[in-house]
């Protein structure tokens, strides 16, 4: 057991950055990319042996996050509770650009199964098959939900003149 949870606490220590990094892409807020990240965690480490026994221990962990993120947002939690643009005495905030403050805007305004199409294709980098599988859908439904956030984010980053978009 001990050698287990050493294994455990050595693999979250590493990849503990990443694992936020990805979830603020599929929420769009600090606080509750960490409160996503340790139910992840959490439930990484209930199925330790099953994950840590995986081909690809990075792809079982986004799995359980996207997956924690896809649950939160189909449960009622997201209504009942009330999160606030900006926390008092916030930590470090990472540095922003305008181009990324943009990007994210955009994304945040996609539903939640196109933005995770999206941030598991471009960001995490997988096939279509690998996010099927992440998504619990089929190739078709990674196609579709990904072409249309594709296209909402066009729509919503268009072209821009001086900082102003064109109508």
């Amino acid at each position: 057991m001990a050698g287990r949870d050493e294994e455990f606490t050595a693999y979250v220590t590493a990849r503990i950055a990443w694992l936020r990094r990805v979830a603020y892409l599929l929420c769009q807020d600090w606080h509750r990319a960490d409160d996503l990240v340790q139910s992840a965690i959490t439930r990484l480490y209930v199925h330790w042996r099953r994950a840590s026994a995986a081909d690809n221990v990075d792809g079982y962990a986004r799995t359980v996050l996207v997956r924690v993120f896809l649950a939160e947002q189909r449960g009622g939690w997201r209504q009942r509770v009330r999160v606030v643009e900006r926390m008092p005495d916030a930590a470090v905030e990472p540095p922003d650009h305008a181009g990324g403050v943009d990007l994210r805007v955009a994304l945040a305004a996609l539903p939640p199964r196109q933005r995770a199409a999206v941030v598991l294709r471009f960001y995490c980098d997988l096939s279509i098959e690998q996010t099927a599988d992440v998504l619990n859908c089929s190739t078709g439904t990674v196609k579709s939900q990904t072409a249309r956030g594709l296209d909402a984010l066009r729509r919503a980053l268009g072209p821009m003149v001086e900082g102003e978009r064109l109508a």
